[in-house]
């Protein structure tokens, strides 16, 4: 009995839709105003604007995912199994961006939403190791990729965000915001591949 190969179309078809469920959990937990009046739908401007930067940042994985998935040819195991891990700690974003919102930014909710945004960034490091391991250190998306710097220094600037939280909330969210803006443009290296 022969195997079929892996396929990037299905690894790509799954991670597109566990996205778009992690995108309809976060739209889901939007709560509507208590009263009927402005000031009852200004109370819930933090948790919009929590709900737009990780919106931000699942959009930012998806774009990127997009791009990595079309700069490989050879899918693996180890692969699926570097994904599956990626999606795991994107989908712990929504409860995360919950209790911060619902905590009014308290500094463990906080903190603990700075860990939910490092472990994707570590998650998908390992994700790019893996498909350049099963592409060839030769391969197209190893020469785009090269050492990373850029997934590095987010993932040192989220751990100091973290670190800062516990000093003062707006420097810990500020740096979670900073990596944002700075992964906002898709990766040009992938993009250009």
């Amino acid at each position: 009995m022969s195997v079929a190969p892996l396929t990037k179309s299905r690894l790509e078809a799954f991670s597109d839709g566990v996205i778009a469920i992690i995108i309809t959990i976060m739209v889901l937990e939007l709560k509507t105003p208590e009263g009927f009046d402005l000031a009852a739908l200004m109370s819930l401007t933090h948790i919009f604007l929590l709900y737009v930067l990780s919106f931000v940042y699942v959009g930012i994985y998806w774009n990127n995912h997009h791009h990595l998935m079309h700069a490989v040819g050879r899918i693996t195991g180890g692969v699926l199994w570097a994904n599956l891990h990626l999606l795991f700690w994107l989908s712990l974003v929504p409860f995360t961006t919950r209790w911060m919102g619902e905590s009014h930014l308290a500094t463990l909710p906080v903190a603990v939403y700075g860990v939910s945004l490092l472990m994707p960034a570590i998650a998908y490091y390992i994700l790019v190791r893996t498909l350049i391991a099963a592409n060839g250190r030769d391969s197209a998306i190893a020469h785009v990729i090269g050492k990373d710097v850029k997934g590095v220094v987010s993932a040192l600037i989220y751990a100091l965000g973290i670190g800062l939280t516990f000093l003062s909330v707006w420097a810990g969210i500020a740096c979670y915001v900073i990596v944002a803006l700075v992964w906002l443009v898709p990766d040009r290296r992938i993009e250009h591949s």
